[in-house]
């Protein structure tokens, strides 16, 4: 039988080891089985010093578990005990402070049983555990497998052969997880929330049993390229880890199917041999795909997925088999003429328009809330989500980013940089991963997370260091591992403008801010945040909650005057307050007598300060060419650093950035007072018409032009310039509308502006803020006549789910300012997650607005009123037909 060369020609990465393989039948291979059982569920828990007896007696069929309390897997003791009613309002006010962190300084039994057939005891076994924070001592049937020196690493994925060790019927794995100690390499969550109680122990990615034939494959690997010049070709390889488990020489044909296209080979392994077996197009000219269905994040395009299906067989018999799913997609990086970094996907440069994620504070995400989450993404137009951390305690956070076509910047956090989060003494430009084992561990649990999520398209770089640059000796180890596993993506050494003497300069940076700074900041701004280069981290600070979601936290006796409860559910250290951003809000708005008040006028500063974010790194292409905004979520119920928070309710900001982002959109330039065209999308856009009206307090218009334009792709240019515009009233109003060569509206602002302009002392910048010296004044906004408008809500069945269609109608001659809407249940509780088309909106004199919220499947027995609110509308409650 002839050889056949099975290296990537495409990639130029050889085989790790020569395969004598030969091109078999394409028939269809014999049905896959289910090699990969889940030990998912039905597991006890409880603290090993509650338990008198060892290990042996633990992991016995039949041991008494009597007190032990139930668990699932993923999960943390203390997800587990919140999920068994043991801590009843964790989060409201100081509670969390309240539980007792000693209870944690010890390991935690997991337990479960399974049941194994006859046939399936004689089968090759191996037991997954996918994360582990941090050590764990593993136990089967009496029998320790591995002992807490084996097993250890957060990061790291662990394989335990059982093979011979399971019984036909109920078997018994006990795994006592030990905490990590201060200097240890765990998950962290720095200043963004407090520390769990438990630190996160626990076995916070599944356990799984692999249950094969002789032969397996392992570490499946798929790798595409497209021609950028016409995206019409694409090239695949796709690689596996085939290894026999035997002490004889076994045959097996592995089969590769995805599509019409069918590949089978022979492969020859020696006693106990492995190999990497390769599949590319210089040995299946197949592989070369013409037209090939492209992923694109959704800004740019569809996010099309393949489904890939490997088998082996041995004696005609299934041995093994996986299936993959991957995109067709490649991605790039270049560094502009000042030096910043961009990326490209397939080609075209793309503008990283994200937020960073965080996994909830117990690592508690179900796969509804990741999904819920993605579709808010998604809905502010969105293209990435950073990952400071490897979050997600599986593959679902991955899975919903390759279905919905957001892009995820994962990599490791700075927990591993500072001192005080660490737990040991730090270098001030590598941080703690100093020692030669300690690189070994790191740069292991490097290549187990690239093996562990590398399919997925969604993900386009590696993120080696965060605030500094890793150690030069470690980052070698860590090209050395890119370049075996991972060659496709562009690595970045670092999120912060640092320059590595391995890799040279990181080309993006981390200069802030984290606190509040006023509208013209992003626009005027040339050393530190503003809008020039990849900003990986920024933004305006607090955005507090609407009020529904103040009262679920904060308890009644203490939601006003704010106070050390609020402050508790702040950021840690420098953003342990919102002292600046309530003295810019009481300086710019007026001062609050209550909560209610407060968290209204929070949600207009929240909207006005995050937007001009978003639009003027949109503006300055190309001297921009990425944003994170930080940070997209929250672990628990907070104040700061959120466009939505923990309970999914949006605030102000949620709405802003969808503003900001549009794909076309027109926005105002606080700086130089002109309003700019943006086109964020990858086509040319001709034959635009831009509406340009600006009011005074009254809504009396005070200015007001068209202009016609054409817009590249991915690309800005100034529309018209307000600069002589002058407003009579201390407020004033400009309303922007873009339209296409077919009049339909494509695009919309609504800003209120100042007379006044904010001023900043730059002067007087530190890391993570510039102060303000001069504010803005919109307190005249109270001076707006009142208005009600005319509403009409109707419930409609929509494609994915109830839809309530709300028609607005202001049939007076004064601006309904800044209207917020809600879709509440029975119970007056708003109903989330929620997809509206516009939010916090502003209708003006004798306009009509037809706004839709798109609600979860299943709520439309839930479905009760419409909440409507305004600055100068009174609040009313109306029945929903």
């Amino acid at each position: 039988m002839g050889s056949k060369d099975v290296g990537f020609r495409l990639f130029r990465v050889a085989a790790v080891a020569a395969i004598a393989v030969g091109l078999a039948s394409c028939a269809r291979p014999a049905p896959p089985v289910t090699t990969e059982r889940a030990l998912a569920s039905g597991w006890l828990i409880r603290a090993a010093a509650e338990v008198d007896d060892d290990g042996a007696a633990v992991s016995t069929p039949g041991f008494d578990t009597r007190g032990w309390i139930a668990a699932s897997v993923p999960s943390t003791p203390m997800a587990a005990l919140v999920a068994d009613g043991g801590y009843p309002d964790l989060y409201l006010g100081a509670n969390l402070e309240t539980v007792d962190g000693d209870r944690f300084s010890g390991p935690w039994w997991y337990r479960t049983d399974f049941e194994i057939s006859e046939e399936e005891a004689g089968r090759t076994a191996r037991l997954e555990l996918a994360g582990v924070n941090y050590s764990a001592e593993v136990w089967l049937n009496g029998g320790r497998l591995a002992s807490a020196e084996d097993v250890f690493g957060a990061f790291r994925v662990h394989e335990i052969f059982v093979s011979g060790r399971l019984r036909t019927g109920t078997n018994t794995l006990a795994i006592a997880v030990h905490p990590p100690r201060p200097g240890d390499f765990t998950i962290g969550f720095v200043d963004w929330n407090p520390r769990p109680p438990d630190r996160n122990m626990g076995l916070w990615r599944p356990v799984s049993l692999h249950l094969t034939g002789d032969v397996s494959l392992d570490d499946v690997d798929v790798r595409t390229e497209v021609d950028p010049e016409a995206l019409d070709r694409a090239e695949i390889a796709v690689s596996a880890r085939v290894r026999n488990h035997t002490d004889h020489q076994i045959e097996a044909t592995v089969h590769c199917r995805f599509e019409t296209i069918k590949i089978a080979v022979d492969v020859f392994l020696g006693p106990n041999q492995e190999k990497t077996l390769t599949f590319s197009p210089a040995g299946y000219p197949e592989l070369r795909i013409a037209e090939p269905r492209l992923w694109w994040p959704h800004t740019m395009g569809t996010p099309e997925l393949y489904r890939l299906e490997l088998t082996a067989e041995v004696g005609g018999r299934v041995s093994d088999s996986s299936e993959t799913t991957f995109g067709i997609r490649t991605f790039g990086t270049y560094v502009n003429e000042e030096g910043h970094r961009g990326y490209t996907v397939n080609g075209e440069p793309i503008l990283i328009r994200g937020g960073g994620w965080v996994d909830d504070l117990l690592l508690a995400d179900t796969p509804e809330r990741i999904a819920a989450q993605l579709a808010y993404v998604k809905q502010m137009h969105l293209n990435t989500i950073r990952l400071e951390g490897f979050w997600g305690s599986g593959q679902e956070l991955y899975d919903a980013a390759d279905r919905e076509g957001i892009l995820i910047m994962p990599g490791w956090s700075c927990q591993w940089e500072w001192e005080e989060y660490l737990g040991k003494q730090v270098d001030e430009n590598y941080g703690g991963v100093l020692e030669e084992d300690e690189m070994d561990l790191v740069a292991a649990s490097l290549a187990d997370q690239i093996k562990y999520l590398r399919n997925h398209p969604s993900i386009f770089t590696w993120v080696l260091a965060s605030d500094l640059l890793p150690h030069p000796d470690l980052e070698r180890r860590y090209q050395t591992v890119l370049a075996e596993l991972d060659p496709t993506r562009p690595p970045l050494n670092s999120c912060g403008w640092l320059e590595s003497e391995v890799s040279g300069p990181s080309g993006v940076k981390m200069n802030g801010p984290y606190d509040w700074v006023p509208p013209r900041y992003w626009w005027e701004d040339r050393e530190h945040g503003g809008a020039f280069g990849f900003n990986t981290e920024t933004g305006p600070g607090p955005q507090p909650p609407p009020l529904e979601s103040l009262v679920r936290m904060i308890p009644a006796d203490h939601l006003w005057p704010i106070d050390e409860v609020w402050n508790f559910h702040c950021g840690r250290n420098e953003f342990n307050d919102m002292d600046r951003y309530v003295e810019a809000l009481d300086r710019r708005y007026g001062p609050s007598g209550s909560a209610a008040e407060f968290s209204f006028k929070a949600q207009a500063a929240n909207y006005e300060a995050i937007r001009p974010m978003f639009e003027s790194f949109g503006a300055n292409r190309p001297l921009t060419t990425g944003l994170i905004q930080w940070m997209l979520n929250s672990a628990w119920p907070e104040t700061y650093w959120q466009l939505y928070d923990w309970y999914l309710l949006p605030n102000g900001a949620f709405y802003g950035t969808r503003a900001a982002c549009q794909p076309l959109s027109l926005a105002y330039d606080y700086a130089d007072r002109t309003v700019r065209a943006i086109n964020d999308t990858r086509f040319s856009q001709t034959g635009l018409t831009a509406t340009i009206r600006a009011f005074d307090l009254g809504a009396k218009e005070i200015f007001a032009t068209t202009v016609e334009l054409d817009l590249a792709p991915g690309s800005a240019r100034t529309a018209a310039s307000l600069a002589d515009v002058t407003s009579p009233t201390p407020v004033w109003f400009l309303d922007l509308r873009l339209a296409d060569s077919t009049g339909t509206e494509v695009g919309r602002n609504f800003y209120w502006l100042s007379a006044k302009d904010d001023v900043l002392d730059y002067d007087n910048s530190l890391w993570f803020v510039t102060p303000t010296a001069t504010f803005a004044d919109f307190t005249a906004l109270d001076e707006l006549p009142a208005v009600e408008l005319e509403i009409s809500a109707v419930r409609t069945d929509g494609p994915a789910g109830p839809e309530v269609r709300v028609d607005l109608h202001n049939p007076t001659g004064g601006l309904a300012f800044f209207t917020e809407l809600g879709v509440r249940d029975p119970a007056g509780a708003t109903i989330v997650p929620v997809l509206w088309d516009d939010n916090y909106v502003s209708i003006l004199p004798g306009e009509r607005r037809t706004l839709t919220a798109r609600l979860p499947a299943g709520t439309a027995g839930e479905i009760s009123t419409l909440s409507v609110r305004g600055w100068n509308s009174p609040h009313r409650e109306l029945s929903i037909r």
